[in-house]
Order: structure tokens, then sequence, then C-alpha cells
């Protein structure tokens, strides 16, 4: 399970490190990897006090150097993180320049998770060979409304031609993935995890959401 901080008032500073910490509970407690992505600047601070995996959201495939503005994969290897988030639909990436980040990523030894927003985006992504792949339409983000429900058939499709192509590569399931039902739903489709956010991130008790979710998926373990 990831969960994506975003931008969220309520996972940023010291609250991303409140909420890293329930979320570490989570894991212990369930036996479900629980993954982070969280903001830059978070970044060094939740390595250096929390287990489970930071991730960043966002990583360029410039270098390090004469590069303003941009996140060099090796800085955020550096700060503490794991692994990036790439291609979300809040940031999204042409298709070359995806492709580089994936390579950047495994070269400087971070694990990419690459988001899709469809059958042919994923299936073109697992080309590239990343770690893991995610589904998720943005038209359902936030929405409460979950893709293994909605659109059932874009789990299904998309985890046949992803394994067409790549083999190996992990199949994660996001987009308005709300209740624990919703990742017990997503895992019955082909999925192997969930990627989640504001479900978790904006929830008036976001560790009974989290746990809910990590116990609905260890079902399958």
């Amino acid at each position: 399970m990831i969960v994506n901080f975003k931008t969220y008032s309520e996972a940023s500073g010291t609250k991303a490190l409140a909420l890293s910490k329930i979320l570490e509970g989570v894991q212990r407690e369930t036996g479900i990897q629980v993954i982070v992505a969280a903001q830059t600047s978070d970044l060094f601070p939740l390595s250096q006090h929390v287990e489970i995996p930071v991730y960043a959201q966002h990583v360029d495939p410039q270098p390090q150097g004469g590069h303003t503005g941009h996140i060099a994969p090796e800085a955020v290897k550096e700060s503490g993180a794991r692994g990036t988030l790439l291609n979300h639909s809040e940031r999204r990436l042409e298709l070359a320049t995806l492709e580089e980040c994936v390579r950047r990523t495994g070269v400087v030894g971070l694990t990419s998770v690459v988001c899709a927003n469809n059958v042919a985006t994923a299936a073109a992504c697992a080309a590239f060979e990343p770690d893991i792949v995610a589904v998720e339409p943005p038209e359902l983000i936030g929405t409460g409304r979950a893709v293994s429900k909605a659109k059932p058939e874009v789990v299904t499709d998309a985890v046949a031609r992803i394994r067409d192509i790549n083999k190996k590569v992990v199949i994660l399931c996001g987009a308005g993935i709300s209740e624990a039902h919703d990742a017990s739903s997503a895992l019955n489709l082909g999925a192997q995890g969930i990627l989640v956010s504001s479900a978790v991130v904006k929830a008036t008790d976001q560790r009974k959401v989290a746990l809910d979710m990590a116990r609905e998926m260890s079902r399958f373990t």
C-alpha cells in the first residue's frame, strides 16, 4: 500500500511525520508493506525517523548540476528516499521523458512507480521496465469512486496487457480507493496492491482507515 501525501496540509512537515508513524504502526500490526510518497522537503526528516520506505512524488531526468528547480534522482536518493512516483496524473510526463526517468532511477538505485491513466499507457509504461505500474484513471482520483468498481475492466485489461509485456513488474490499483473493500476489490481483479491518498490523508481517523485497508489486503497474503 502506497499512501501519496500529495501537498495536503494534513501530511506536510510535522504532520507528515505523525502520519508516517501511524502508517509504520499499521505495517507492524498487519504485515502489509506500507510506503509513503512525501513532498521533497519532507524526504530527509521522514527517512531519518521512520523505518517504512519513503518515496518521492516525482523526479526529473536531469543529472546533478546546473538545472535549477529540477529534482535530481541522486538528490532524492541522498535524502533517504528509496523510490519515487513518476507520471502521476497531477505531474504528467511525455513518454520519452518518462522512459529516461525510469532509466535514471534504476541507475541511481531508486524504485520506480509509474502511474498510468489508461490501459494503453499502462502497456507502454510496462515496456520501460519500471519496478511498479499503478493504474489510475484520472477522472476517478479523489472522487471516492474506486476504479475497481466504477471501471473494473480498466484494471483487468491493464493487468492482462502489462503481463503480456512484462512478467515481473508489480501492478497497483489507484484512483478513488476510499474504503477497505475497495482494496480487496482491487486485489480480486489482479492488482497486487493499492495507491491511495485522500481517503487516508484527509480522514478524521487516519489510522482506522489505513488499518482497515491493510487488514483487507492481508486476507490475500
